[in-house]
């Protein structure tokens, strides 16, 4: 048995908590180690992270003009199908099918299993179960999967059940943080804030001494930057804090199940994104007050959030972040999971993908197109990849957020009368800024990173003869 339409019982704190829980997962524990060695200063670190969340905000803010002219299930690929043509919102959904939201899936599930290892070694990543060549199969990868296929089973039994599970784990990391920011400030025995801050805006990039030697804190040389270098090294650092603060655009997938999708979806973008970015700000100043700027660059497998707490509470900080993390994951990746789902079924209903993902279950969720999004998401776990490609897909996701918030201009030119009951704030200037900082991110990856950017191109351009073939057989169905 199954049913046509999506059932509109999500509310504006559940979408908020959708937003929020999508966002953070393991990277705020994580990036600002490797921000650091880019750019070397208290002040760049702080920088990188203002700016990644300010371009968040304002993308948000012109999103939500975007979402209630096209309050329905699949967000951002309907928007850029509106606003150009089925092939471009065609791109999107093969590149998020692909690799973005299935390998942030598989990202955000081997993180979970990575901090599980600190309460039980044999379930990490290091723990190998079976070898096959170059190709290896760990304990952790499977931990992951299993995370992945549970939150899947969790999701095909209805919304509200995904919906449970999102604000209780969503609720409990923004409480956890809290707490972990207030007593990174009042508990630390030593602080060394006056000591980073010392640094101010004097940018350095982490280099080994002896160019033989692997680049460790115990042979690392700080070398002063300026220009284009800083220009390539912010661009290099924000690779990671735009990660961390992806996938706020997951709450425009589930419109058709939101009540009052026009007020509650702009709304709840902006609170969210406002919430996460206030929270990431606040973290990396605790860092900065608990541990001296080499520790925080080369935090043992970058695990910041691992050495900080350890500084705040000896006795059980490692323990303490590891549940803190492992709690931040679970419930991202239930987000993810949750709202990625949605977008396959709207393609599904254009013709343009596997035809049975465009059906509901009996529960009014799209089953089938959760199954399949668990199956390439669990794929990815076992690649071992998924780190390499979500670096190569950050230019790609920038690069439709740009498209889709020009989007914004072309739809009122294409559409003036349209209702639009929310409008962009502070268009046109806002928007078009976003834009502007968003190529320079681009152009800087294209110039400083270009392993960043072409083998992510490649999996987008992939798409194109993929459509042709879509269409193709839509016409023969007819």
């Amino acid at each position: 048995m199954s049913t046509t339409n999506f059932k509109p019982t999500l509310g504006l704190v559940d979408a908020t908590m959708i937003v929020a829980g999508s966002m953070i997962g393991s990277g705020i524990f994580i990036v600002s180690a490797d921000i650091t060695r880019n750019v070397g200063s208290a002040g760049w670190l702080i920088a990188v992270w203002l700016i990644t969340g300010f371009m968040t905000l304002i993308a948000a803010l012109s999103y939500g003009e975007l979402s209630a002219m096209f309050p329905k299930a699949g967000g951002q690929y309907v928007y850029l199908k509106e606003a150009y043509n089925p092939l471009v919102g065609f791109l999107y959904g093969w590149s998020f099918f692909s690799v973005i939201q299935t390998g942030t899936i598989a990202a955000v599930g081997v993180a979970f299993s990575k901090f599980l290892a600190y309460l039980i070694p044999e379930l990490g990543n290091n723990y190998f179960l079976f070898h096959f060549g170059n190709f290896q199969i760990s304990s952790g990868q499977l931990v992951a999967i299993f995370i992945i296929i549970l939150l899947t089973y969790i999701n095909s039994r209805g919304v509200k059940e995904g919906k449970f599970i999102q604000t209780l784990f969503t609720s409990a990391k923004l409480l956890a943080l809290l707490g972990l920011i207030v007593f990174g400030f009042i508990l630390v025995k030593h602080s060394y804030w006056t000591e980073n801050w010392h640094t101010g805006f004097v940018s350095t990039k982490a280099t080994a001494a002896n160019a033989a030697e692997t680049l460790s804190i115990a042979n690392v040389s700080w070398m002063g930057i300026s220009g284009s270098a800083l220009l390539g090294a912010i661009a290099a650092s924000m690779v990671g804090s735009i990660f961390s603060s992806d996938a706020w655009n997951n709450v425009t997938f589930i419109a058709g199940e939101m009540k009052n999708p026009q007020r509650n979806i702009g709304l709840s973008l902006f609170l969210g994104t406002l919430i996460v970015t206030t929270i990431y700000i606040s973290v990396n100043l605790m860092y900065l007050n608990v541990l001296p700027l080499n520790e925080i660059a080369f935090a043992k497998d970058d695990r910041v959030a691992v050495t900080a707490a350890n500084a705040i509470f000896p006795s059980f900080g490692t323990t303490l972040i590891a549940l803190l993390i492992m709690v931040s994951t679970f419930g991202c990746n239930n987000g993810l999971i949750l709202a990625g789902a949605r977008v396959y079924y709207t393609m599904a209903n254009d013709g343009l993908f596997f035809k049975r993902a465009s059906t509901l279950n009996k529960n009014a969720v799209p089953e089938w197109a959760l199954w399949a999004q668990c199956v390439v998401a669990s794929i990815l776990c076992l690649s071992g990849k998924y780190g390499d490609l979500l670096d190569m897909i950050s230019f790609v996701v920038v690069l439709f957020y740009i498209l889709t918030i020009l989007g914004i201009f072309i739809l009122r030119k294409k559409l003036p009368n349209a209702e639009r009951p929310y409008k962009a704030f502070g268009y046109p200037i806002l928007p078009a800024l976003y834009m502007l900082m968003g190529a320079a991110f681009c152009t800087l990856l294209i110039i400083y990173k270009p392993q960043y950017t072409w083998p992510g191109l490649i999996i987008v351009l992939i798409g194109i003869p993929l459509y042709y073939i879509a269409v193709a057989n839509k016409k023969q169905a007819a």
